[in-house]
């Protein structure tokens, strides 16, 4: 699964029958594409180009239409978008839901879970709400997480207008797939987590350093923080790191169970990123790789 997931960061535009083939040909596997279906599906991957949509969907759900053909992003707050990734770990897997303002590429919020639930999803959301405003538009996929109506009535109750991209379209998400290949390359590979909370740790200082303190050449070498603050009017303190992360609570066989994040120390941490950081809720759970 790891082998698929760094190769397809790198040829977002395969399919199944690519990947297959790769691995056949060019890695010396013995596979069949049914596995390698059943492992796309099972890593929310789809190839970026027309055709079959492997990202999970519910034909009972309403879907809604894509608005940002044409649109305009101007300000911070007017478009969100959010999608899930697949994380390895040793042993096995998490799924990476983030948040993102498409004005300003500032992170808003994330989260970690071993289950693709639409509860999870929604808390996500509410705690990125809660913590910047209401955005006028929410971009999502056609996945049943954000088609369920725990997802979508959540955003209709803050009057919060829902895009989603065309069915077997993954561009139309494309900020947040560049964010996830950026992620991913930058971090997820050149670490190799062990474990549901090595991950975690390393996620919460690299969406810091993504934030607060990586350019992007697309801002005019801005950071995401300054143009979103600059433009929110919203203030921050002088720079300032976690002091310390508590051991992780064990659960059945040693593996680390559900638990919030780590608390932080008052004195020296910026007020925006103390509420974000208590604001998120994580699942730590070790889902057992099938292979």
């Amino acid at each position: 699964m790891k082998l698929i997931d760094k190769q397809y960061q790198k040829r977002p535009f395969w399919g199944v029958p690519s990947m297959s083939i790769w691995l056949k040909k060019d890695m010396d596997y013995n596979i069949n594409s049914k596995r390698i279906e059943r492992l796309y599906r099972l890593m929310d991957l789809r190839a970026i180009v027309p055709g079959p949509h492997t990202s999970k969907g519910n034909k009972q759900h309403k879907t809604y239409p894509y608005l940002l053909e044409s649109l305009k992003i101007e300000r911070i707050n007017q478009v969100w978008a959010t999608d899930i990734t697949y994380i390895p770990v040793e042993g096995g897997y998490f799924y990476l839901m983030a948040v993102i303002d498409l004005k300003s590429r500032f992170v808003v919020g994330w989260s970690i879970s071993n289950t693709m639930d639409a509860e999870w999803c929604q808390e996500t959301m509410q705690e990125c709400v809660e913590q910047y405003g209401v955005p006028e538009i929410v971009n999502t996929d056609q996945g049943s997480q954000f088609t369920s109506e725990v997802f979508t009535s959540y955003l209709h109750s803050k009057q919060i207008r829902i895009s989603m991209d065309g069915k077997g379209r993954a561009i139309d998400n494309i900020f947040i797939e560049r964010l996830w290949r950026t992620v991913k390359y930058e971090d997820i590979y050149l670490k190799a987590y062990a474990t549901g909370n090595e991950l975690f740790v390393g996620l919460l200082e690299y969406f810091d350093f993504y934030n607060h303190q990586r350019r992007h050449s697309s801002l005019e070498h801005k950071r995401p923080r300054e143009l979103y603050f600059e433009e929110s009017n919203l203030a921050f303190i002088s720079k300032a790191k976690v002091s310390s992360i508590p051991e992780p609570v064990k659960g059945i066989n040693g593996l680390p169970q559900a638990q919030h994040k780590p608390p932080l120390t008052e004195p020296d941490i910026e007020i925006y990123e103390a509420l974000e950081m208590r604001n998120q809720k994580i699942k730590l759970s070790l889902t057992t790789l099938r292979s």
